[in-house]
């Protein structure tokens, strides 16, 4: 596996966090995966939630 494709540690806490607060709130986590081109990871959960969670940690709703 190429580095590139693997997401930093601060990615990594982030999307455990953000994948524990969604399922408790029932959300189906439908997709994880990672911008080959910005290297964000991409969330995709529930009907309407796509989450970006950018290299250095931080992270916003699309």
């Amino acid at each position: 596996m190429s580095e590139k494709f693997i997401p930093t540690q601060e990615q990594m806490r982030t999307c455990f966090i953000l994948g524990y607060w969604a399922t408790k709130m029932y959300l189906p986590i439908y997709l994880i995966r990672i911008d080959e081109r910005t290297r964000d990871v991409v969330i995709l959960a529930g009907e309407e939630t796509e989450i970006l969670i950018y290299p250095n940690g931080k992270w916003r709703y699309l």
